[in-house]
């Protein structure tokens, strides 16, 4: 999700001029996929990560000279230790990783802060870059009612084509304001959800404990009024409230949402859930079996679980689209990304 953070950092930032590092393709292990990106601020402070740290100092300089020069740049680097004694025996990642770094200014600048906007209202997008030697492309489209992540990378009669598609931030809510939903909340906002908490208590669900986070307070059917929620929303009930929890419950599960996850024992499981089956897309009780106890150990078992969720949402929704007319080549013969895309 660190284009989510680059977007607005760029929002932020005055005219000085960023550069964007963007991953264009990877043979064998590499630490970030394909359509990856990091940005290089003026000030020398980077946001994003294309590598565990390893190529990030080599990066900047060559950002500096992109900046400087207002030309993109490729760049690729070959860390297989057999083929290069600096990259390879020095780091060991044992990996071909290949990158575009160019400077955000005029048209490209332009469309990025238009996809912020249109990530905040929910909607899709995808960047799409055509260069050579003369120069280089951007076209920005909406894909409305598409959920997609899809990279793909191809270079025909010596002119290459890139398209990344940007998804808006998943919802994650929060129902229920204890210890135990402080210490998801602190860990879930970091791997890229958009958390909103919500609870029928206004002095508990405040903006001072969950500082990042979007309030709502009221019952579980005016939450739900407000929130309009989407099917593809992730919700965990967490108030520790037997007949709260169970009107939250009651609400949600005709939603169809992507993950409803319950906090309890096996026992208060059976009490919210006495009058109907456990549907599939209920974890209940949630995150994964670590032996987690207390709050915090808690926190990352559901962290862990959720990034499984999604993970294999994603893998599902790439299955699907290679079999969609929709996702056709749109500049001929493609190339699709190994390790994932």
């Amino acid at each position: 999700m660190d284009m989510h953070e680059i977007l607005e950092a760029l929002h932020l930032q005055d005219e000085s001029q960023c550069v964007l590092a963007t991953i264009l393709c990877v043979e064998g292990h590499s630490y970030r996929k394909a359509g990856a990106s990091m940005l290089f601020k003026p000030n020398g402070k980077q946001i994003g990560a294309v590598s565990p740290g390893c190529l990030e100092h080599d990066l900047q300089e060559i950002a500096d000279v992109v900046r400087t020069s207002g030309q993109f740049s490729l760049i690729s680097y070959n860390m297989n230790a057999d083929e290069d004694a600096i990259w390879g025996d020095a780091i060991g990642c044992g990996g071909e990783i290949r990158l575009l770094l160019e400077p955000v200014h005029g048209q490209l600048l332009k469309l990025l802060l238009v996809a912020r906007e249109k990530l905040e209202a929910g909607i899709t997008v995808r960047l799409m870059r055509s260069w050579d030697d003369a120069g280089i492309d951007y076209v920005l489209h909406d894909l409305a009612n598409v959920e997609t992540d899809a990279v793909y990378w191809e270079e025909v009669d010596e002119r290459y084509h890139l398209f990344v598609d940007i998804t808006p931030r998943q919802r994650l809510v929060i129902f229920g304001v204890g210890k135990d939903a402080e210490a998801i909340y602190a860990l879930v906002k970091q791997i890229g959800f958009q958390v909103i908490v919500v609870d029928w208590r206004p002095a508990l669900c405040t903006q001072e404990r969950f500082p990042e986070a979007a309030i709502i307070t009221g019952s579980p059917e005016a939450i739900a009024e407000q929130l309009q929620f989407r099917s593809s929303d992730y919700l965990i009930v967490c108030s520790h409230h037997l007949q709260r929890d169970r009107e939250m419950i009651r609400v949600a599960l005709p939603l169809q949402l992507v993950y409803i996850g319950i906090l309890g024992s096996k026992k208060r499981i059976r009490m919210l859930f006495e009058t109907f089956l456990i549907p599939s897309n209920v974890r209940a009780p949630i995150g994964l079996a670590i032996g987690a106890d207390g709050p915090y150990e808690i926190a990352v078992s559901v962290a862990a679980e959720l990034i499984a969720i999604r993970a294999g949402r994603k893998e599902r929704l790439r299955k699907e689209r290679r079999q969609d007319e929709y996702y056709s080549p749109l500049f001929g013969s493609r190339t699709e990304q190994a390790n994932g895309h």
